[in-house]
């Protein structure tokens, strides 16, 4: 079984195709990240963001894209209710892998599909106080930003869709550097628990003037073509920009690949 582990979820409501009127008015936001193996310049994975508002909802889609530019993995968040804990759905082409969290009469439902042919689980997944929930996470740390800033710690309960639980999760401020020539301040995440000494750190970077994430280095929740999770460094090197409506659709049509070359 795939366990996805707070190290791999930092960083999918399934959405269905807007159509062009929908989206004819609203601001539309794309933003590329690169991932790179962490200790050399070797690219491992492409990433393209784009934010949105459709229906009143602010969304989000990530396509996770192999070197060569062919996407083999989709996420889609919607946000309903709190920024922080969105609903959201990720599917990996490659081997089937799904997991998400939706809203329903019955409460947020979190579900998970190891492979293609596997069947899905599902389970109704008390939220409790301050619940984060995948990309939610980057809302969080500017809801707290204040804290963190002035050197405090902050722990939250952060979801793990393969668990169907909610594991503490501790940000510690670290130091205020310079990223590329941008002031930037610099933060940790781990378990905050007893154990949590045998997972995984991971470092977060993020611009001060308006708290747009940098770089991520860490374990990522994309796995290569063994299934193994890989440290990386994600960095995004230019802040979003406007798209158009038809760039949208499109990246929304993208088909998604079984394997990267190579």
């Amino acid at each position: 079984m795939t366990d996805r582990t707070p190290s791999t979820l930092l960083l999918s409501a399934v959405l269905t195709l807007a159509s062009p009127l929908a989206l004819a008015n609203a601001d539309i936001l794309r933003q590329e990240a690169t991932a790179y193996a962490r200790k050399s310049e070797a690219v491992v994975y492409r990433e393209s963001h784009w934010r949105y508002r459709q229906d009143g909802a602010a969304r989000r889609l990530v396509l996770y894209r192999c070197p060569d530019g062919r996407a083999f993995a989709r996420k889609t968040v919607v946000e309903r209710g709190a920024a922080q804990a969105p609903d959201f759905d990720f599917e990996d082409a490659r081997d089937g892998y799904r997991e998400g969290v939706r809203s329903s009469e019955r409460g947020r439902v979190v579900y998970v599909r190891e492979t293609s042919d596997a069947r899905t689980r599902e389970q109704v997944v008390p939220m409790p106080a301050g619940a984060v929930i995948d990309a939610g996470f980057d809302a969080s740390v500017r809801l707290h930003w204040d804290a963190l800033r002035a050197g405090r710690d902050v722990t939250q309960p952060f979801l793990l869709p393969s668990r169907f639980a909610f594991v503490p999760v501790k940000l510690d401020p670290g130091p205020v550097v310079r990223w590329n020539g941008t002031p930037a301040q610099r933060m940790s995440m781990k378990l905050d628990r007893w154990y949590g000494f045998v997972a995984p750190t991971m470092q977060l970077t993020y611009a001060n003037a308006d708290q747009r994430l940098l770089e991520f280095a860490g374990i990522a929740t994309i796995r290569d073509s063994k299934g193994r999770h890989q440290d990386v460094r994600i960095v995004f090197p230019q802040p979003a920009a406007p798209a158009t409506t038809q760039a949208l659709q499109a990246a929304l049509a993208t088909p998604l690949v079984r394997a990267c070359a190579g």
